[in-house]
């Protein structure tokens, strides 16, 4: 097995968002703001080439959205998908399969692009298999009013209509393993109905794609629970199981939004879990 990591691009959000009931005061320090209040993310997804199959996990918000769309996010830095996967040693067409933590923009935006003739939407991974699970599906094409800007029918709609979207059978409990894909999962309904975490082990050491649940290294205190939540109580109780299981069991982070961080170990403090170490991601591919 080899890892890769893949940069789909960098953007901003409002740090008040990011942070919820935080003071600026404090998340500040983590996670500076700019004079308009925003603080830098990334889209950093991962590609896993195992035997046959390459596995990219999560694809970036993509290019297809209108200009209007992309001036809320602030769009910064050179990096795109396809030339990450790229540098990586492949192309577009060599990914076997895609898998979506969740269905929010950011997250599956760039899996879809539009045609040559711009009227219409067609898949980007033109041999890949998309996979989520039936409950996440189900709620983000039936978006509550909370959600619905986060889930795009233009995003939602082509991955249906290629006939290649499967559903996990095994997805659910808050512990699963997608045994189509080979790694364990950690399930959480906080932050948006079932979104999964892959644990990937990898030359004897399990490494975690944190996604939203820890978007940032500034986001490890427990209270320190995104705006975007929706079930933020929910989120608490489930950021306490995965941290703990991550420290009992030597479990690294793999920062999806950081834009400094990139992967983490862990240690329990008199604070409660927080980083033993930052780490590049070539010490540890």
């Amino acid at each position: 097995m080899n890892l890769y990591p893949i940069n789909a691009g960098n953007f901003k959000l409002d740090g008040g968002a990011m942070f919820g009931s935080v003071p600026k005061a404090i998340w500040n320090k983590t996670n500076p703001a700019d004079q308009n209040n925003l603080i830098d993310i990334s889209a950093r997804c991962l590609l896993i080439e195992d035997g046959k199959r390459l596995i990219l996990i999560d694809t970036g918000m993509g290019n297809k959205q209108s200009e209007k769309f992309f001036s809320y996010y602030s769009l910064w830095g050179e990096d795109n998908l396809e030339s990450s996967i790229n540098n990586a040693g492949f192309s577009l067409d060599d990914v076997t399969d895609v898998f979506f933590t969740h269905l929010h923009f950011d997250h599956c935006g760039g899996a879809i692009k539009k045609s040559f003739s711009g009227a219409e939407f067609e898949p980007v991974f033109k041999n890949a298999i998309y996979w989520t699970n039936k409950k996440h599906w189900d709620w983000a094409v039936n978006p509550n009013k909370r959600e619905v800007a986060s889930f795009l029918k233009e995003n939602l709609l082509p991955i249906e209509q290629t006939g290649r979207l499967n559903f996990l059978s095994d997805a659910g409990g808050q512990f699963s393993f997608a045994s189509e894909l080979g790694f364990d999962l950690f399930c959480a309904d906080g932050h948006t109905e079932k979104q999964m975490l892959p644990i990937i082990s990898y030359k004897g050491q399990k490494i975690a794609f944190a996604a939203d649940l820890v978007p940032t290294a500034g986001h490890l205190p427990l209270p320190y629970v995104m705006g975007y939540d929706v079930r933020p109580l929910t989120t608490l109780k489930e950021k306490a199981v995965f941290l703990n299981y991550a420290v009992e069991n030597n479990v690294l982070l793999f920062l999806e939004h950081d834009s400094v961080n990139e992967i983490i170990s862990l240690k329990n403090t008199e604070k409660g879990v927080r980083i033993n170490k930052i780490l590049k991601c070539d010490e540890v591919f």
